[in-house]
């Protein structure tokens, strides 16, 4: 099925303007297109590595807190990438139910893996 269809449009990497033949076109040619594959795939990498350092800044190893079986409340914030009032929230509404050591409030593991099921 060949279309006969011709749409002016602008490229996204380059803003110069070309006739595109389907409704869903974004780039004027490949070298355009291949352009902004590499300028994404750069910018996930630069934002892993921003995470990382900022985790190892702060001093916190996600791997180690995805292993446990047990998480304190800053723990959990961070795994659930949440604020520790909405945690308390969550609580206070019963999505999350924490259980006591001591003093100490910890949450199960896997409270957070059903909620986040």
């Amino acid at each position: 099925m060949s279309s006969k269809i011709t749409i002016p449009k602008i490229c996204i990497q380059c803003n110069n303007g070309f006739i595109a033949k389907t409704t869903v076109t974004k780039f004027c040619s490949k070298k355009c297109s291949g352009k902004s594959y590499k300028h994404i795939k750069k910018n996930e990498k630069v934002k892993k590595a921003q995470d990382q350092e900022y985790l190892k800044s702060v001093g916190i190893d996600m791997e180690l807190i995805q292993s446990k079986e047990f998480l304190s409340i800053k723990e959990t914030c961070l795994l659930l990438g949440i604020s520790r009032m909405s945690l308390y929230r969550y609580i206070k509404n019963k999505t999350i139910t924490p259980s006591k050591l001591g003093g100490k409030v910890i949450i199960k593991k896997e409270v957070i893996n059903y909620l986040i099921k």
